[in-house]
């Protein structure tokens, strides 16, 4: 279905287009087209964006913690994840993550969407590196014949935060698709022309 306006003046011709393909289109923020989202945006909100949002939130406030106790410890081996902070930062964008997708059900903006697209695809790839790193640490651990108990008690910390940035990794690339989905259609498109 394709539409065309045209309007005229004296000094200029303003002209807007509208071509969709059985989706709503939004314009300036108004919804045209009578039905409340378009079925993509309808996919994104099946997705449950806000519980999934709440347990990345928790999931970086358990990773800081674990971190906390993961650099207190003394070490006999190569301490990776103390001395990347990873264990802190990475916390800080699983958190950032959450918020935004928490919000993006919430608000059903498209900057919003974006926001919460482009911080899952950063917590994807951050918590990819923390996979490697934690494997890298492990083997190191491991290779090193742990003995004493402190080194077992690294040993099961950074297994538990494996534990949970394995979840975080699977849930960021899950919501990074659904919303570029929803953020990136192009099915729908709005143009407006002024001519002089």
């Amino acid at each position: 279905m394709a539409t065309s306006e045209a309007f005229s003046t004296d000094k200029a011709k303003f002209v807007r287009l509208k071509v969709t393909q059985e989706n709503v289109i939004f314009i300036d923020g108004q919804e045209a087209g009578g039905k409340k989202h378009n079925t993509v945006l309808t996919g994104f909100l099946k997705l449950q964006p806000k519980a999934l949002g709440t347990f990345q939130v928790m999931n970086g406030v358990m990773i800081f913690f674990l971190g906390i106790l993961l650099t207190i410890h003394n070490y006999n081996y190569p301490a990776i994840l103390a001395h990347s902070g990873i264990t802190y930062w990475g916390s800080l964008i699983y958190i950032s993550a959450g918020s935004l997708s928490f919000a993006a059900q919430n608000k059903l903006h498209p900057y919003v969407m974006k926001a919460s697209f482009g911080m899952n695809v950063f917590s994807a790839i951050t918590a990819g590196i923390t996979i490697v790193l934690m494997s890298v640490q492990l083997g190191l651990i491991m290779m090193m014949d742990p003995s004493l108990y402190d080194e077992y008690l690294i040993l099961r910390i950074v297994g538990i935060m494996l534990v949970f940035t394995i979840p975080q990794f699977i849930i960021s690339i899950y919501i990074s698709a659904f919303a570029c989905k929803a953020t990136c259609n192009r099915d729908s498109t709005v143009v407006n022309v002024l001519l002089n």
